[in-house]
């Protein structure tokens, strides 16, 4: 029998050793390159294709269904809901069922011996079955914990908020960053092919001077001060060029589009760039900032956790009350009754818990008390970006306007070098240098009009204000478009409200 119990505890020890050391492969490239084939398949499925050139607000639409960021706050969202759903079965009462075979390798067996005289009073006997079989029911319910874990699945709830403000606040962002890529993009739509004529114009002049030159026709040093004028002109312009060519990147990113993808956008003429008015009381847009800021509305489900988890602290304090309930079965066939019930109620109270108990409480009180802090300084911070919001929009606005003006007076001051050029009173030089201004000043006014474009909607997203109502589904895309375009033109009015 020793023998066995040695040989059983060199068994147990060899596993726990074998247990504890525990390693695994590293991943293999194959593996990291099926996971990349599925990350690619599944980043653009189920997708509508675009087939139309694409509007601001279509733009919206598809950035908002298909952005992989937005698609995660909104998982994280149902996640949250889903565990809102858990903790509400804490609040259950505990039900535990068991069922065994049990046996020993002997009779359990047993004698009494006389407290008074010392000596044996009855022989060995048993009143349990060498081998039996147990099962029992038990339902056991503390109402102290109860309580704890009704406060705990309101705590949950209000995270469960906390990730829908935190939804709306990624809504916001990518609506306004789409809004700024798209304005972007269409200055690059329409300025791109200009800027690639012109650059061919001016290769095509360099040409001709460096054969002039290789001739000896001329002033060399006029030749080679012409050259260096052209291949400026040509660095000016290929700058021009690489900023705006990432800038359908940029949108196709944010609407989830395969980077790459040849898609279109609408192009506005020139007379149809609406400058927008800012026509909203800035007192209103105070309030409205105040009330609808996620961070802020956040920031109000953190003071109720932490008021929360100051009642939860006052719970602990008292003594827990315990009622049980259970069915039991035994077959041991000594037993007068195999089958039975048990009931009871058992009061339990920890008493450290009545020194510990007020120290807890005053660290909750103070964490609620940092939490009103904290949302007090939020809102003086939001209130400050919506001054900053609008004086960028006036600044904006004003640098818009000039732009107008100089764009308008390079046009004339192009229209005067063409006749000019063509009379033959000026070289070509100086008219690749007034079409080189007069697209500098266009890209300049359209990289201003997507400036403005976007601090006029940084305001309405300052004051936290939702482009799409809470009943709108983002399953059709055109009516998200439909309604983007309907939230901006009551904004436009002066109408806030939804």
């Amino acid at each position: 029998m020793q023998r066995c119990a040695k040989m059983f505890s060199v068994t147990l020890l060899a596993l726990i050793v074998s247990g504890c050391a525990v390693s695994t492969q590293p991943i293999d490239k194959a593996e990291s390159n099926r996971r990349a084939d599925t990350d690619l398949r599944a980043m653009f499925s189920n997708q509508e294709p675009v087939t139309a050139p694409i509007t601001l607000h279509d733009a919206m639409a598809r950035a908002l269904k298909y952005n992989l960021e937005a698609r995660l706050k909104v998982m994280e969202e149902a996640l949250a809901q889903q565990q809102v759903d858990l903790a509400s079965f804490d609040m259950l009462p505990k039900m535990a069922a068991n069922a065994g075979y049990v046996t020993r390798s002997n009779v359990s067996a047993s004698s009494s011996r006389s407290v008074e005289r010392g000596v044996t009073s009855l022989e060995p006997s048993t009143s349990q079955d060498q081998t039996r079989r147990v099962a029992d029911l038990n339902m056991v319910w503390n109402i102290l914990d109860f309580g704890v874990s009704y406060v705990t699945a309101r705590q949950q709830a209000d995270k469960r908020w906390i990730a829908e403000e935190r939804r709306r606040k990624v809504t916001h962002t990518i609506v306004q960053d789409v809004q700024s890529a798209y304005w972007r993009a269409v200055a690059a739509e329409r300025l791109l092919h200009r800027i690639d004529a012109l650059i061919e114009r001016v290769n095509m002049a360099r040409e001709n001077s460096q054969t002039m030159a290789a001739q000896k026709v001329g002033d060399i040093v006029e030749a080679y001060s012409y050259q260096r004028a052209l291949l400026d002109a040509t660095r000016q312009l290929e700058e021009q060029r690489r900023a705006l060519s990432l800038a359908k990147t940029e949108l196709a990113t944010l609407m989830n589009l395969p980077l790459g993808s040849d898609y279109q956008l609408v192009l506005p003429q020139d007379n149809a760039l609406v400058e927008p008015e800012l026509k909203v009381p800035f007192s209103e847009l105070e309030k409205a900032a105040l009330v609808n800021r996620p961070e802020l509305r956040e920031q109000d489900y953190q003071v109720r956790i932490s008021a929360a988890e100051t009642r939860k602290s006052l719970l602990r304090m008292l003594p827990g009350i315990e009622m049980s309930v259970g069915g039991n079965y035994d077959s041991n066939s000594f037993l007068v009754n195999q089958h039975w019930m048990d009931a009871g109620v058992k009061v339990t109270w920890n008493l450290f818990n009545l020194f510990s108990g007020p120290k807890a409480i005053d660290v909750a009180k103070a964490g609620e008390a940092v939490s009103e802090m904290r949302r007090q300084a939020m809102s003086m911070a939001v209130l400050a970006q919506l001054y900053v919001a609008r004086a960028n929009f006036n600044e904006a606005q004003r640098q818009y306007r000039t732009g107008k003006e100089l764009q308008k007076l390079d046009v004339d001051i192009l229209e005067q070098l063409n006749n000019r050029h063509q009379a033959g009173n000026i070289g070509e030089l100086q008219l690749i240098q007034g079409e080189l201004n007069a697209v500098n000043t266009s890209l300049r006014n359209d990289l201003a009009y997507a400036e403005l474009r976007n601090a006029y909607g940084q305001i309405f997203v300052t004051a936290g204000l939702d482009p799409l109502p809470n009943t709108q589904k983002l399953t059709d895309l055109p009516s998200v478009g439909k309604a983007l375009d309907e939230t901006e033109k009551r904004w436009a009015t002066g109408n806030l409200s939804l």
